[in-house]
């Protein structure tokens, strides 16, 4: 009889005590199924669906992430030699739309990679448009030779039936010919994955989700009114599930809710032994208690995310970071080097290469959000290093003068593209050269090593920038370009039109544009001018430049500028336009073509 009501109570019980398993940290992983070509991403692959989840819910989490989205996106991006390939940069700007940037950005942060979908034209020659692609909605295709060569898209891969069928789209590159749609996907290396990369936050995940139940405990307070701090007894027997069901219920509706608390509860019994108890169960230092797993997470959720002062998102603490600004500052810097800089870097990488393969040729940057006093500048010296730097266009006043630093920077890029010839190789002539030629086309320019297409296999044509005058009163690019000649470095056509379509020197060009330095050497009213020398491999055999051009030598064909002083020249080097503003003012209006 005993035993049965024993069993008949444990019944009850088992109805009535409910058990609530918390979760533990688990590395996502990452599963081959035999039957399936994808591969799939957590244990119900779900994994992005999670990051999602904990972005939405952890409120220190979500603020981290958008954060550093802000600070890695900054105000889009730019380029540092937009003024050199203008052209490339326009179609640079209308192939990288910003929303679609922002866009992989976001998802490269909040997902740890994102997915660009490229649509190429019909020949498959041109990308024609870059556009965002979900990455939560891709799983990887089963490689191929250690090549993941395409991912599948499902629009919810945790509702995924047996019967769906998956879209495959191939990744950049591995297309066929009548396929116009590829993915090129941005995804950092993590060792031990190779499918998949986790976010660089991975290891403060399990306190995300202990700052967002921490939240919904308080909330759950709030709502139900009555705490889980009472405990109720009913004296009059254990009724069956049905009642406690009924009974519970009652009692969460009449006094659950905010609006329901201070509320008096008025109980109707038969007698005094047949009374409901109400046992308060006291939770010592409650409050302190979840005060401190809230402070927890938060600590620990920023020190996943590499965040060195939380004033830099907008959190205020008591670190002393809001009222001392060197230390923000060194806060700033840290983090945008640090944090910032990584990210950009692997999305530029990829973008990058997908504009090479339209031939578009742009050093990018995004520009940054930092401000400009924040940015440590006493070891730049250049100006597109200081532009890289920053993050921030400079005008064109910030264009017009460089430092000694920056005349160092450029003699060691001049040096770079000129030569000197080992002893190897004699002049056997020189000469002012001025034989009449079209004018150079920038976009022609072809540029290989130290073989020049007016060379052959015995004699090479090279140019010395003339004459070594060494005055005080010359303009930097022709002091350090007669430093240059006077080390016996000589340039081949090639490298003076390299020079030219790099911009440099266009500080003297009209309204700050590049030149041809071939031309007009530098610039208005510059004394100096190229000289052509003909070298040959030393043998012992006396040789004129006539004999070598009567051996198969090309004699060259070079504008009349190339061996002329602009001092010499009537309009003195002046731009046309410029000139005959001047001429037309005088009343002398001739036009120069």
């Amino acid at each position: 009889m005993s035993l049965n009501k024993k069993n008949t109570v444990s019944k009850e019980y088992k109805d009535s005590i409910r058990v609530v398993n918390m979760s533990s940290y688990q590395v996502p992983t990452i599963k081959e199924v035999h039957n399936k070509e994808w591969v799939a991403f957590g244990d119900n692959n779900d994994y992005f669906d999670n990051l999602i989840d904990r972005y939405l819910d952890s409120p220190t989490n979500g603020r981290c992430i958008n954060g550093i989205v802000d600070m890695i996106y900054g105000r889009g991006l730019e380029s540092t030699n937009s003024d050199l390939f203008p052209e490339d940069y326009v179609r640079m700007k209308k192939l990288l739309r910003p929303r679609e940037i922002k866009r992989l950005v976001n998802d490269y942060k909040l997902l740890g990679q994102g997915v660009m979908q490229l649509t190429y034209n019909k020949a498959k020659t041109k990308i024609l448009k870059v556009s965002h692609f979900p990455m939560e909605t891709l799983r990887a295709e089963k490689a191929t030779k250690g090549v993941i060569k395409a991912y599948y898209y499902h629009p919810s891969w945790k509702d995924c039936k047996n019967s769906d069928n998956p879209k495959r789209i191939p990744t950049f590159g591995n297309g066929s010919k009548s396929q116009v749609n590829e993915l090129y996907v941005f995804k950092p290396y993590r060792s031990g994955f190779y499918y998949y990369s986790t976010v660089d936050y991975q290891a403060c995940l399990q306190y995300t989700e202990l700052e967002a139940e921490v939240s919904n405990y308080h909330l759950s307070n709030i709502e139900n009114g009555l705490q889980p701090s009472l405990f109720i007894n009913f004296n009059n027997g254990i009724p069956n599930a049905e009642t406690q069901h009924s009974i519970e219920s009652k009692i969460n509706q009449k006094f659950s809710g905010s609006s329901n608390s201070g509320k008096a509860i008025i109980a109707f019994n038969e007698s005094a032994e047949t009374k409901a108890d109400i046992e308060a169960i006291h939770l010592p230092d409650a409050h302190a208690q979840y005060q401190f797993l809230s402070d927890e997470a938060r600590e620990k959720i920023m020190l996943g995310h590499g965040i060195v002062s939380p004033i830099l998102l907008g959190i205020k603490d008591n670190t002393g970071f809001g009222n001392n600004a060197e230390e923000l500052r060194t806060a700033s810097v840290l983090m945008d080097n640090v944090i910032v800089r990584p990210f950009q870097d692997g999305i530029i990488y990829g973008l990058t290469e997908i504009l090479e393969f339209n031939k578009i040729y742009q050093d990018l940057y995004f520009t940054t959000l930092q401000p400009i006093e924040f940015t440590e500048l006493d070891n730049v010296s250049t100006k597109i290093r200081k532009e890289e730097e920053t993050g921030e266009k400079l005008s064109a006043e910030d264009n017009k003068d460089f430092s000694e630093e920056e005349g160092d920077d450029m003699i060691n890029q001049l040096e770079a593209l000129g030569e000197v010839l080992s002893d190897d190789w004699e002049v056997i002539h020189s000469e002012i050269y001025q034989d009449e030629n079209e004018s150079v086309k920038m976009a022609e320019i072809k540029y290989s090593d130290k073989a020049s297409s007016e060379d052959d296999g015995v004699y090479k044509i090279r140019y010395a920038y003339m004459p070594e005058r060494k005055s005080p009163n010359s303009r930097d690019f022709c002091k350090r370009m007669e430093i240059l000649t006077g080390r016996k470095v000589v340039f081949r056509k090639e490298d003076i039109n390299m020079m030219s379509f790099r911009g440099v020197n266009k500080e003297l060009g009209h309204k700050g544009r590049n030149y041809s330095l071939l031309k007009y050497k530098g610039g208005k009213n510059c004394h100096h001018y190229w000289e052509l020398r003909v070298y040959k491999k030393k043998d012992g055999k006396q040789v004129d430049s006539s004999n070598a051009y009567g051996k198969g030598l090309k004699e060259p064909k070079n504008p009349s500028e190339m061996g002329e002083r602009m001092i010499d020249r009537a309009d003195r080097g002046a731009y046309r336009s410029t000139l005959n503003k001047i001429r037309k003012t005088l009343g002398i209006w001739k036009h120069y073509s």
